[in-house]
């Protein structure tokens, strides 16, 4: 019987979501030969920690259900074993990648990789704190049955489970790798009052995320297209395609994958919206088949992002996505170049590859990124108010960010190198203390 990890982080309050999630957990383990994992990664001070360790206590049992709910001591301390096996010279600088100071989305992910793999999970299946499931009926829609429908199958066996098969014939031998979908409600990025208070400057700040070479016409498509998931249409009926998924069209809050995770990691990039999506564009490349379904999660706003310093921290992660993108739209385009030399004789992605181009993504010339925090400082400026306050911002911390941009992906490659080692210890590390800090149910 294989063993899956539903995993939820949060650095939030969120016991609503514990609770339909832990829900998610049970339809899988009722309707699914597996047992189920449920992995809450709680980063949040202990007053909410303790909520939701009672929405933990309140979840129904299952025999074939297991929730672990850590806070960040318990996280660090498996981290701490995990990397002191490796035999790497710096396994300091490992955990500050895996579990760094302030927020990253890639980081709280492959901490989820590495904790699901000690697990003894076949799959890791990703659902976010800000983002509750669809209803019909009374009843929730869980992503997680098409999930286990076909991730980790071949294509082949996987096409009679799917509404759609358009797959190339040539990879049906090729095992599915994801299975996700997207959401519908508010933008993925919290950028919703820069549209509503000026749409000339919304288009000029969206577009910035880009390739510096692309047409008028190209910005303006991606602009319309972007952050804005599946729309607003609600859940009618179900529908699956077995394909090689565009990237644009799943999104992390509801996302599953099979093997891919455990050869190359997510950047760890800190305060960087978009730093965890980098197994998509990946996997797009690579031609590993994916499912794309459309049990779409419906997404909403905290309020923290809106006000005071929440706001200032929510645009600077932002900034620092758009920095990103010099560099990613540069390994992007040597992953698509290199076809199948990017994949090993078991069909999963080189981490080698994906290391030696973000090292070589190390070296452009920042020139690019300049332009980028000027048009953004021109564009917030425009806005007024407290975009004003953030351009100042921006512009007193220029020389920093731009740093920061590079020096993230010199971290992605540096991980990347050393990934492999990291599963292989995970592999061999129980989660728990002797003493034991996982919750059963």
């Amino acid at each position: 019987m294989r063993s899956i990890c539903l995993t939820l982080p949060t650095n939030r309050p969120c016991a609503a979501t514990i609770a339909a999630v832990g829900e998610e957990a049970a339809y899988a383990a009722a309707h699914f030969d597996n047992d189920v994992h449920l992995l809450i990664l709680d980063s949040c001070a202990p007053p909410v920690f303790a909520e939701h360790a009672e929405a933990v206590r309140r979840l129904p049992a299952s025999p074939r259900l297991t929730v672990h709910h850590l806070d960040e001591a318990q996280q660090r301390d498996f981290l701490r074993r995990v990397t002191d096996r490796t035999g790497s010279a710096k396994p300091e600088l490992l955990r500050d990648l895996l579990l760094p100071e302030g927020l990253s989305y890639g980081a709280c992910t492959n901490r989820a990789f590495l904790i699901a793999t000690a697990l003894g999970c076949e799959s890791v299946h990703r659902r976010d704190s800000d983002s509750r499931y669809q209803r019909v009926d009374g009843r929730p829609v869980f992503p997680v049955h098409h999930e286990l429908m076909s991730l980790g199958k071949r294509a082949a066996d996987a096409a009679p489970g799917v509404g759609e098969a358009a797959l190339a014939a040539e990879l049906m031998d090729r095992r599915v790798a994801m299975v996700g979908s997207s959401f519908i409600g508010e933008l993925s990025v919290d950028i919703g009052e820069i549209l509503a208070i000026d749409p000339k400057v919304y288009h000029d700040v969206v577009s910035l995320w880009a390739p510096a070479g692309w047409s008028a016409k190209q910005k303006r498509e991606l602009v319309d297209e972007s952050f804005r998931g599946a729309g607003t249409q609600p859940f009618e009926r179900d529908h699956s395609v077995l394909t090689v998924v565009d990237p644009m069209r799943v999104d992390m809050c509801n996302i599953s994958f099979h093997g891919v995770y455990e050869r190359v990691p997510l950047p760890p990039a800190r305060d960087t919206i978009g730093s965890d999506y980098f197994l998509f564009h990946l996997l797009h490349a690579a031609e590993l088949p994916g499912v794309l379904h459309n049990r779409n999660i419906v997404n909403y706003y905290t309020a923290e992002r809106r006000t005071g310093p929440g706001f200032m921290a929510y645009q600077r992660r932002f900034a620092k996505f758009l920095l990103s993108m010099r560099y990613f739209h540069f390994v992007y385009d040597r992953l698509a170049g290199a076809g199948d030399s990017l994949l090993d004789d078991q069909g999963q992605p080189r981490a080698s590859a994906v290391a030696a181009y973000a090292r070589e993504a190390t070296g452009l010339d920042r020139r690019e990124n300049v332009q980028r925090l000027d048009a953004l400082d021109t564009a917030y400026r425009r806005l007024g108010g407290r975009y004003t306050a953030f351009a100042d911002q921006l512009a007193a911390h220029r020389e920093r960010l731009l740093d920061e941009a590079r020096s993230d992906v010199e971290d992605f490659a540096l991980l990347t190198e050393a990934w492999a080692e990291l599963m292989a210890a995970a592999r061999n590390t129980p989660l728990g203390p002797p003493s034991g800090r996982v919750s059963g149910r």
